[in-house]
């Protein structure tokens, strides 16, 4: 049984991704910003902790860490993301916004993973999944979605330089583009269910060796080009 701390966990690919680790089994560590309205994942069946913790509340970040101690954690995935609102053109952009979601989308991950280094060392084979976008990679050729796509392109780089300070620790950092998700933010003409993609999130964690860290993957396995 392995100890799976998931943020965003109380929708979309992060709901799906407790349910599917606690129906294996494992022990669902859940960081939702409102556990009072987590209603789905209090109906999982399955050993599901709900623990408070807003990304883009660092007090919060240093608050759950206090609570969690040093006990070992397997696979920690930053799920939780924020897209940006709705003005992302270069003529016309919310720069507080911007600040915001810089704040949820890359440095309190950055943060949290931080906190979580003697969890996930504790592990003795810690894997540390950090959930971006192809609208982050540079080989992905669409304008737009300036603030969600530069946010997460930052998270992009934080992993990168997280595997790369971390070599000679036992534990494994990659970024994981999900796939076009039909959730809340993927819409309902997206190409994949929330089971498909974290079906494939999860194989990709479990096959994943330290020789793999720093690595850009699809939900499917296959690496995305940066």
């Amino acid at each position: 049984m392995a100890t799976v701390l998931i943020t965003g966990a109380n929708r979309g690919i992060g709901l799906e991704m407790a349910r599917q680790y606690a129906a294996a089994g494992d022990e669902v560590i859940a960081a939702v910003r409102k556990p009072d309205e987590a209603k789905a994942l209090k109906e999982i069946d399955g050993k599901v902790r709900i623990e408070q913790m807003d990304l883009g509340d660092f007090d919060s970040i240093a608050s759950l860490k206090q609570r969690l101690g040093d006990a070992p954690i397997d696979i920690a995935i930053m799920n939780a993301g924020w897209v940006g609102g709705g003005k992302q053109g270069v003529d016309d952009f919310d720069i507080e916004e911007w600040h915001r979601t810089l704040d949820i989308n890359t440095i309190g991950p950055l943060l949290l993973a931080r906190a979580l280094k003697p969890n996930l060392e504790a592990s003795g084979d810690g894997k540390l999944m950090n959930v971006s976008s192809q609208l982050a990679a540079s080989t992905w050729p669409m304008g737009g979605m300036l603030i969600y796509s530069t946010t997460k392109a930052a998270m992009n780089k934080v992993t990168q330089i997280l595997a790369i300070d971390w070599k000679d620790a036992p534990i494994t950092v990659a970024v994981m583009h999900p796939g076009w998700v039909k959730t809340d933010m993927g819409g309902p003409n997206a190409q994949l269910t929330p089971e498909e993609s974290a079906s494939g999130i999860r194989n990709v964690i479990a096959a994943m060796t330290k020789a793999d860290s720093g690595k850009f993957y699809k939900w499917n396995g296959e690496i995305h080009p940066w």
